[in-house]
């Protein structure tokens, strides 16, 4: 069976998918808020993989196919963005301002965490990426000498807290206001927060699109200069 699976060319498309189904499913079935469907088929992929005796390998292999959308969905996030311009050029300067905010807390906190565990130089560079899209994390985690594949999967983790429980941070410290609340989904959770965003309304999920695109290109500026700093 596992020569099968190596064999098949789709496999790992079937099984993320499959995944994803049945987290979609049972977060309309339960309702719960910490069970996010991405989640639930990171987790799902996982037991899958370690039951079938797959390697992640050959996984990884058969799942690209999935990677070649990544960039287009980023690029389509424009569009809820297109929809509210007139919202952006009446705030432009809060937007810029709370976008800054979100990059510079981003990477602040990374060093200081690295600073606080004593974290090497490499190990350092590899997180700094954490809260922007995979497809512009890696190319940043590569060129500064960090671990690719561990970058990913900070992103991914980021992203999915930032979904399952950025709105409860919101509420916590009483942020209402809608461009602040997407403007905090965007810069703190990339794509995978703005998913979220886009659930809570219109104006939160054309803040958080925006915020995906401009703190990435911030990012890749800024990371290199932060990257000295350790």
């Amino acid at each position: 069976m596992k020569e099968m699976f190596s064999e098949s060319l789709y496999f790992g498309v079937a099984i993320s998918l499959t995944g994803y189904a049945v987290g979609l499913f049972l977060k309309k079935k339960l309702k719960w808020g910490i069970l996010n469907p991405l989640l639930l088929s990171i987790v799902f992929v996982i037991a899958a993989l370690q039951i079938l005796d797959v390697e992640y390998e050959t996984y990884n292999e058969t799942a690209q196919y999935l990677s070649y959308l990544l960039t287009p969905a980023t690029v389509a996030l424009a569009i809820p963005l297109y929809q509210k311009i007139d919202l952006l050029k009446k705030n432009l300067l809060a937007v810029s301002l709370g976008i800054l905010a979100g990059v510079f807390s981003s990477l602040g906190s990374i060093l200081g965490m690295a600073y606080l565990f004593e974290l090497s130089h490499e190990q350092y560079v590899t997180l700094l990426p954490k809260s922007i899209t995979t497809a512009i994390g890696i190319g940043v985690s590569e060129e500064l000498g960090g671990v690719t594949t561990i970058t990913v999967a900070v992103i991914l983790i980021t992203g999915v807290l930032g979904n399952v429980i950025g709105q409860v941070i919101c509420k916590l410290f009483r942020i209402y206001e809608p461009i602040a609340v997407g403007l905090a989904f965007g810069t703190a959770s990339h794509a995978i927060g703005t998913s979220k965003a886009l659930e809570i309304g219109d104006v939160e999920g054309a803040m958080s699109s925006l915020s995906v695109a401009v703190s990435g290109l911030l990012t890749v500026v800024f990371a290199s200069i932060f990257s000295t700093f350790l």
